[in-house]
């Protein structure tokens, strides 16, 4: 650490003449060395962080192998009825250190991951008159980099309002990119556009993108707690800027000092499998907060879900409603049969009666309709090994559902309920709030509004011992590692969009763009499994746009905690070998591998079972066949397995013979060779399952 502090006191003159003569030379030339550049490296020296301070305005740049991935590049904040917080600065500490640890998920697609890096602490103050602190604190590691602002504690800085983040991201040139636009009304629920980087305009983040060189790099940002969701604003040519979801007055964020703000992020790597293996947004977070985690478990649910996005049944009461005793009944006996953990109940809840959608703060969170009994399906289901999965839709109504939430959560504790799917359907600036004039003011899904009410939520949730399952949420950013009950979420385009969605639902490649932009964040309820691919009886003119064999790579490319097997009962009954694997294949991971990967085209990916020797493979492609040879390096050494192969047959086809479908069976050991074929739209799925040393 470079600082400076003059200590001590002596009664002898001249030698405290000397002393403060030497100090002030040292202190002057340290001054003029502290205004030259500083960097800081990776532990391995692939990544190189600069920051500079030019006439006292902050900056920074970033390269790799000594190339430029960012060139400089402003940091700072525009703040309401105050000077900008961005300059002129002078620079007072430097602060260095490096830290390596690893630890252990409670969940995870991997058990151990390591947190290695090299910290640049600069701290600033105003030349001016205010002389507002500000520190920016740099994290490098070997796949990418993190930086985050901290505001100390301090007399010119207390309660301050955020109008503007400057934080830029200047890239090196037109690269291809993969996005979905931000300030839409469906949130994040897009098919992903994929153009060069000057087609861009504001984006949602993670914002993935490969260089003329082929380097891959995904910007994002770690541990948002009580500040705005940042999108990325092209600003000119190649450059980005942090653009904060705002407040429906026009502030991005409201604070006070001391705080920090959520780290922004660029994974950084030479091939896009690298980028799914990279858990440096889980290490920006904070560790474990929770004492207890042992209710804390990954599961497969089942549930009255896709049979309304069919129109088979409705959340609402009536002759069809969904959500009865009867038809739960139904479910749990299923569930208990096959060994799925959960059962998840939508419909079941006062309320979807009245307009919901259109009306908003219509629910009961504690009362059940008249056709289906609460407490007696909760008993039953225990009774039968399995668990009830609860709903909370709230239809964006914040005030209304704050209001009943921990009644809900209660109840669901007693009823012994471990699990909540919460709801949040709404167009994109339908949260309201009412202020102390009874006016109602409308926020984003995801500004800092929302932000602090999912952190009030999950809180809550651990409290009563409930996991979440978020949908229409805010994105993930790594804080399932501080609090792990926060499962998995939505945000993004899923499977029910191939139920009704417009154009026949989700293209084949839809799947192979979101592990390298949405999945990067975090773990994605997609809802896999439907085997009923084409909804002849209900929908005929919707379908599932993959072969079979790829609903069943699924569950191994999509990471989720939570994975549904979302089809309906009776059709699992007519498909008992895909059933079979659904049935099989684990939620939880000791070790990830990518073996191939080409973004919105193909991925391979191998994860190994927490609780035993085998392992699970998934490989997808998009609407071209495609023929891999793998390696088998991943099996252990002196074990021998049986390859149970789940795979399209010679003529499947997404579009002309999606159930072109067939199993077989294969002994192997590490480093043996082994082909995969796909399909165009399909896909294969293997367990490795070891039998003998």
């Amino acid at each position: 650490m470079e600082q400076f502090v003059i200590i001590g006191n002596n009664s002898n003159g001249e030698l405290m003449n000397l002393l403060s003569l030497l100090l002030s030379i040292l202190f002057l030339n340290t001054t003029f060395e502290m205004n030259q550049s500083r960097t800081v490296d990776s532990p391995s020296g692939i990544h190189t962080v600069t920051f500079e301070i030019p006439d006292g305005y902050p900056q920074y740049s970033v390269e790799r192998d000594g190339q430029p991935i960012l060139n400089p590049s402003l940091l700072g904040f525009e703040l309401q009825g105050a000077p900008d917080l961005s300059g002129p600065f002078a620079l007072i500490s430097i602060e260095t250190r490096t830290f390596d640890e690893t630890w252990t998920q409670i969940w995870g697609e991997k058990k151990h991951i390591r947190n290695h890096f090299n910290e640049l602490k600069i701290d600033l103050r105003e030349t001016g008159e205010l002389e507002r602190e500000l520190s920016i604190i740099f994290r490098v590691f070997d796949d990418g980099i993190g930086f985050r602002y901290e505001f100390p504690e301090q007399e010119n800085l207390k309660e301050f309002n955020i109008l503007d983040e400057l934080t830029e991201f200047n890239l090196t040139g037109d690269h291809t990119t993969w996005w979905i636009g931000a300030y839409q009304w469906n949130r994040f629920e897009y098919l992903t556009e994929e153009t060069p980087l000057s087609k861009a305009d504001t984006v949602h983040t993670p914002f993935t993108m490969r260089t003329e060189n082929g380097l891959y790099l995904s910007i994002h940002e770690a541990a948002l707690v009580d500040y705005s969701t940042m999108t990325l604003e092209r600003t000119e040519g190649y450059s980005l800027k942090a653009n904060l979801m705002p407040w429906h007055d026009g502030i991005r964020v409201r604070t006070s000092a001391p705080t920090v703000t959520p780290w922004r992020t660029i994974q950084i790597a030479d091939n896009p499998g690298d980028l799914i293996t990279s858990y440096l947004i889980l290490n920006l977070n904070e560790p474990n907060k929770l004492e207890d985690t042992s209710w804390i478990k990954p599961a497969k649910y089942v549930g009255i879900w896709w049979e309304m996005h069919l129109d088979k049944s409705t959340w609402g009461p009536g002759p069809n409603h969904g959500a009865t005793t009867e038809n739960t009944k139904r479910y749990i006996d299923f569930a208990a049969e096959h060994g799925f953990d959960h059962v998840l109940v939508e419909g079941w809840n006062v309320g979807w009666d009245e307009n919901w959608y259109e009306s908003g703060a219509v629910f009961s969170f504690t009362e059940p309709m008249e056709d289906f009994d609460l407490e007696a399906m909760a008993q039953y289901a225990l009774d039968s090994g399995v668990r009830l999965m609860g709903h909370h839709e709230n239809s964006a109504t914040i005030e209304h559902y704050e209001a009943q939430v921990e009644d809900g959560f209660k109840l669901y504790n007693e009823l012994g309920i471990r699990a909540v799917k919460t709801g949040y359907v709404g167009h994109g600036q339908e949260i309201f709030w009412t202020d102390e004039e009874g006016y109602r003011n409308y926020e984003w899904h995801h500004g800092q509004h929302m932000v602090r009410h999912h952190q009030q939520i999950v809180e809550l949730a651990a409290e009563y011992k409930i996991m979440l399952n978020v949908h229409e949420g805010v994105k993930d950013t790594g804080l399932r590692r501080t609090w792990p009950n926060l499962m998995t979420r939505e945000v993004a385009r899923g499977q029910e969009y191939n139920a009704w969605g417009e154009d026949q639902g989700n293209p084949p490649n839809h799947v192979l763009y979101l592990p390298f932009t949405r999945n990067l964040a975090g773990p994605f309820d997609y809802t896999p499994g439907i085997v009923d691919l084409l909804f002849d009886e209900y929908r005929p003119d919707n379908r599932v746009n993959h072969t079979l064999a790829k609903e069943l790579a699924l569950y191994v490319v999509i990471y989720s905690p939570l994975h549904m097997a979302a089809d309906l009962p009776e059709n699992y009954e007519k498909y008992p070998e895909p059933l079979r694997f659904i049935k099989d294949v684990p939620v939880d991971w000791y070790d990830t591998q990518v073996l191939n990967a080409d973004v919105g085209q193909y991925v391979t990916i191998v994860r190994k079972d927490i609780n035993s020797d085998d392992w699970y493979l998934g490989s997808i492609t998009d609407e071209e066949p495609r023929s891999f040879v793998i390696d088998l390096h991943f099996l252990e050494e002196g074990l021998e397995y049986i390859a149970e192969i789940y795979r399209d047959t010679d003529d499947a086809h997404w579009e002309t013979n999606p159930y072109g479908f067939e199993t077989a069976e294969l002994t192997v050991k590490k480093g043996d060779r082994f082909t995969l074929t796909l399909s165009p739209g399909g896909g294969q799925a293997i367990r490795f399952k070891a039998v003998s040393e």
